[in-house]
């Protein structure tokens, strides 16, 4: 599989829960602290338990600086694209630029209903996702958007504050329809966990991703390819995702660099988040960094 050749960078999946914040504010500032390039938070807001990631990244800035913040990612379905965008470009100017805006169709059509969404099918989902991106885009740039199709209706929104710098748009998905999207209008594809999508699997979705963003006249190495991985760093045992040794996480993580095409990963552990994510950044993230630009000098 092809590297991409992008710089490779790092992420800590925050757990939203309302009851963990006292937690999640303490890992907020240690990730920032420790260097790695990105908070990532779920968009689940129909979890009663869970704050709504969109307030919670808000107050989150607050609580950091230097690091940006991923949403991971954004239901569009329930977070119109033009007010989406508008909220991504305030936050961007309030943060100096500190935002990802990682997007989606949403989990279900069950779930989006339940929230007072319109119920689409799978087809209306695709085309609803693939002109949101494109929405966004041009409102994120500050132009004057107008939109009149099944799925959206804009009568002259005017974009607006420009953010001090682009807000990538990263689309999470694995079906074929959706990663067809991704090659044409993202900037970046956000794979489900490794435990949704095995890294066997990878292969044949990064390569309809590169045939559409071909098709669409993009370089596929134009588009960032992101990882979401859960598991735990210590002694092979049970335990979900990829589990072991910190040198078993960085070969892995290497490979899933220079052969998959995976530039960013984002960690979600599954125990004792303050002693992983140590172990994440002290042992893991130098030794990935150096191995893979060991491996590029060399090719």
């Amino acid at each position: 599989m092809t590297d991409y050749n992008h710089p490779i960078t790092f992420g800590l999946s925050l757990d939203p829960s309302a009851d963990k914040l006292a937690e999640t504010r303490y890992l907020a500032r240690a990730a920032a602290d420790s260097g790695m390039e990105y908070l990532a938070v779920q968009d689940h807001v129909y979890q009663p338990g869970h704050l709504d990631a969109w307030t919670m990244i808000s107050h989150l800035t607050a609580e950091t600086d230097r690091i940006s913040f991923l949403t991971d990612v954004a239901d569009l379905q329930l977070r119109p694209p033009a007010m989406l965008a508008k909220a991504g470009a305030s936050l961007s100017v309030l943060t100096g630029g500190r935002i990802v805006l990682g997007v989606g169709g949403g989990p279900s059509a069950d779930a989006v209903a339940a929230m007072g969404g319109p119920r689409r099918s799978a087809a209306e989902t695709i085309t609803y996702t693939a002109e949101g991106l494109q929405i966004m885009r041009r409102a994120l740039a500050g132009d004057t958007v107008r939109v009149d199709s099944e799925q959206h209706t804009i009568e002259g929104y005017a974009g607006g504050p420009v953010p001090p710098a682009p807000v990538p748009l990263w689309l999470g998905g694995q079906r074929p329809r959706m990663l067809g999207v991704a090659g044409r209008h993202a900037d970046g594809w956000i794979s489900p966990l490794n435990i949704y999508v095995p890294p066997a699997e990878v292969p044949t979705r990064q390569q309809i991703i590169d045939d559409a963003a071909r098709s669409a006249g993009r370089d596929p190495a134009d588009i960032r390819r992101i990882y979401n991985v859960i598991g735990a760093i210590g002694p092979r045992g049970g335990g979900t995702g990829l589990v072991g040794d910190a040198q078993l996480w960085v070969d892995t993580l290497v490979s899933w660099a220079v052969d998959l095409g995976f530039d960013t990963f984002i960690f979600w552990p599954i125990t004792s988040p303050r002693a992983q994510l140590r172990a994440f950044t002290d042992r893991v993230i130098p030794a990935v960094r150096e191995q893979v630009r060991e491996i590029r000098e060399q090719r």
